[in-house]
């Protein structure tokens, strides 16, 4: 249920792109009319309109995702915080500039610096982030914890490779298979690497009183 949840403004923003393509004079007339002022020159083309729709959608989205854990009285993490940030600073300058660049950049900076916050705070401050969010859990030696530390760098590190080269090499200019990417290719490596890590730490969960 949580893997859903952390996926519901990707699955908007698929959701809103694809039916704002299915759509595109449409989508055209409803973007110049209640986005305009927040456009620059006002207007978008129909090939445009689909994509900042899209960002407006996802941005709303990771919004409400946070009202909705403050309401419940949950604590909001700051990952989600920092992804919140990105998207709003990346997708405002795709919304203004109506150039889709700036959000295809968004993922793979967000995943190196994932990436980089987990390799600064084990060597420079000395805290395993992966041992202080599963340790009590799941008991494993410093080793095992350095380990499962690097894989999620290394992880992170290769999706923000690899979301580079989809959207500016692979697909260059081909925004809707991006857009596939994002919703279908992210969400199955993450969901199988997520998997090949539970199998892994299933043998080292701790015994629950």
């Amino acid at each position: 249920m949580k893997f859903l949840f952390d996926l519901f403004p990707v699955i908007l923003f698929f959701g809103a792109y694809k039916l704002a393509g299915m759509h595109a004079e449409a989508a055209q007339v409803f973007t110049n009319t209640y986005l305009g002022s927040i456009i620059s020159g006002g207007s978008v083309t129909p090939d445009q309109a689909p994509i900042v729709l899209a960002t407006v959608v996802g941005i709303l989205a990771t919004v409400l995702q946070i009202a909705y854990l403050k309401v419940r009285g949950r604590k909001v993490e700051g990952v989600m915080w920092f992804s919140l940030a990105m998207f709003v600073f990346f997708g405002g300058l795709t919304i203004y500039l109506h150039d889709e660049a700036f959000v295809k950049w968004k993922l793979s900076i967000v995943y190196w610096s994932f990436a980089i916050g987990l390799l600064v705070s084990d060597l420079v401050f000395k805290k395993n982030l992966m041992r202080k969010s599963m340790g009590e859990f799941v008991e494993l030696p410093d080793a095992g914890w350095s380990r499962i530390n690097l894989a999620w760098i290394a992880f992170f590190t290769v999706m923000g490779v690899l979301n580079w080269y989809v959207a500016f090499v692979l697909f260059k200019g081909n925004t809707d298979a991006w857009v596939n990417f994002k919703m279908f290719g992210t969400t199955a490596l993450m969901f199988v690497f997520i998997i090949g890590q539970t199998v892994y730490l299933s043998r080292h969960m701790k015994e629950q009183p």
